[in-house]
């Protein structure tokens, strides 16, 4: 009898510390949801923006119930800073999404592995071996080459006095540009319209609402609705492009021996070489990473690309004063070379202004707890997904002045950079699992900019105008303008 009263009084002593500790926990700020859907339904086709509008009502730290998965929202600098400096390493995981085991081979690439030591040694391999400011710098020749190609295309066009899509031509000219600088090798433009084609598929399976994401023991329902099934079959088709995309460039070895070592021929090697390596790869490996280098490495330079030119058509003024200092700097020159970019503060500030208002990732990749974490006063517990939203960071008033405006003018004499120093601007993420290909990307954006504004002015379509111009966007990983981008290049006056 005293056994048992003693037993009593133990679970009672520890069910009140438990239940006092928890009722001192600051609840973090959630919308009021449905029962098992929770907040699924206030995500839009572009939830960057639906969650913006969110956070404005509950704070710029936000908890959603998204199904079975609880996950928090951050929407500030301030906030961003705890997150991807303070507290970086608890927050450097990924979760593990539907999308990412079919498309990625489980999450066997660069940007959506587990944080471990897989992932520090690829990302090892991958800086030192293509995307270092050494390796950068060694492809300057292969920019300033394919560049001058596309200006060569183009003065056909302007020629002729046609219009084209540029989004069009952006899309292959990064893609075939990344190519290059993986394979060391020029692909077919039927291969480069497919790949164009299969990125786009990516980036909206990226952001799909797959059952088993949420719901993890409904998958049955991905497989009843037939989604799963779509994913597989857009799976196999990368699988087949990429085992051809290896087989030809084994098969093709001995014919580019003397043009230098690419960066499939390093991941073969280290496949080779399987026990001298710190890191073990097989063909799986191999294919999820080129699949992602390749697929970001379009994605990222297309996407600002192209919203870089839609705000300078949109703003011709601020077009005018990009011409005339890339036009001086480069007076007298065939074409723009990379020596000059460095000159051109005026064109960076643009750029700079393109990415603050619309990042490549609106919503950087997930991540995902490894550990309980407390931020401000508010407990994160163990496998909480974070969405950093670096869309509302760039747009946030307490922020930026003027911030929906677009006005390349406050990055001029700023210091501000790409590299996740500065958490009011965000447009390649920060922290550990930062972008680690920023200067492949800007090089390339610089580059490809400065000559289409110093050889040509541009014009919309006869009977278009500026306010007619549709800024809609797409749904997707990525943030693109729904609506190509139609345009008349004529000769410079």
């Amino acid at each position: 009898m005293m056994l048992s009263v003693l037993l009593l009084g133990i679970l009672l002593v520890i069910l009140y510390f438990s239940f006092s500790g928890r009722s001192k926990r600051r609840a973090i700020p959630s919308p009021s949801g449905f029962p098992l859907i929770g907040n699924l339904h206030q995500l839009s086709l572009t939830p960057h923006r639906s969650l913006c509008e969110l956070s404005k009502k509950h704070g710029p730290l936000m908890l959603l119930h998204l199904g079975r998965i609880q996950t928090v929202v951050v929407s500030s600098a301030e906030l961003a800073h705890e997150f991807m400096r303070i507290h970086d390493l608890c927050f450097a995981s990924r979760p593990r999404v539907k999308a990412s085991k079919f498309l990625l081979y489980d999450g066997k690439d660069l940007a959506f592995a587990p944080y471990g030591e897989y992932w520090r040694q690829l990302k090892k391999l991958s800086i030192t071996q293509l995307l270092s400011s050494k390796m950068v710098q060694s492809f300057e020749h292969l920019r300033e080459r394919e560049v001058a190609q596309l200006v060569q295309s183009i003065s056909s066009i302007a020629s002729d006095g046609g219009v084209f899509s540029l989004s069009e031509v952006f899309n292959w000219f990064t893609n075939a540009l990344v190519c290059k600088a993986v394979l060391n090798s020029s692909i077919s433009d039927e291969k480069k319209k497919l790949l164009a084609e299969m990125i786009h598929v990516n980036t909206v399976y990226f952001v799909k609402v797959f059952a088993e994401d949420y719901f993890p023991s409904l998958r049955w329902l991905d497989v009843l609705l037939g989604l799963e099934g779509k994913l597989n079959r857009h799976h196999k088709k990368w699988d087949a492009v990429l085992d051809a995309m290896i087989e030809e460039h084994i098969s093709s070895s001995e014919e580019r021996g003397s043009k230098g070592i690419s960066f499939l021929d390093v991941l073969l090697d280290v496949q080779k070489n399987d026990f001298s390596s710190e890191i073990h790869l097989t063909k799986v490996h191999i294919k999820a990473i080129l699949l992602v280098m390749i697929a970001a490495g379009t994605d990222t330079s297309f996407a600002v690309l192209d919203w870089t030119m839609v705000e300078l058509v949109r703003n011709p003024n601020l077009m005018r004063k990009a011409q005339e200092e890339i036009r001086e700097i480069a007076q007298g020159d065939a074409t723009v070379r990379e020596e000059h970019l460095s000159k051109m503060h005026y064109l960076k500030a643009v750029i700079k202004e393109s990415l603050r208002l619309h990042p490549p990732l609106p919503l950087l990749l997930p991540r995902e707890s490894t550990q309980d974490c407390q931020i401000k006063g508010y407990v994160i517990p163990k496998k909480t997904r974070v969405l950093i939203n670096a869309w509302a960071i760039g747009r946030d008033p307490e922020s930026w002045e003027s911030p929906e405006e677009f006005k390349p003018e406050r990055f001029l004499d700023c210091p501000t950079d790409y590299n996740g120093n500065n958490f009011k601007y965000l447009p390649f993420g920060a922290g550990r699992r930062i972008c680690p290909g920023i200067q492949f990307a800007i090089s390339s954006i610089e580059l490809t900019l400065a000559n289409l504004l110093c050889f040509f002015d541009w014009k919309l379509p006869d009977g278009f105008k500026i306010e007619d111009m549709d800024m809609t966007e797409c749904g997707g990983i990525s943030c693109y303008r729904k609506q190509s981008l139609q345009l008349m290049p004529c000769f410079r006056a």
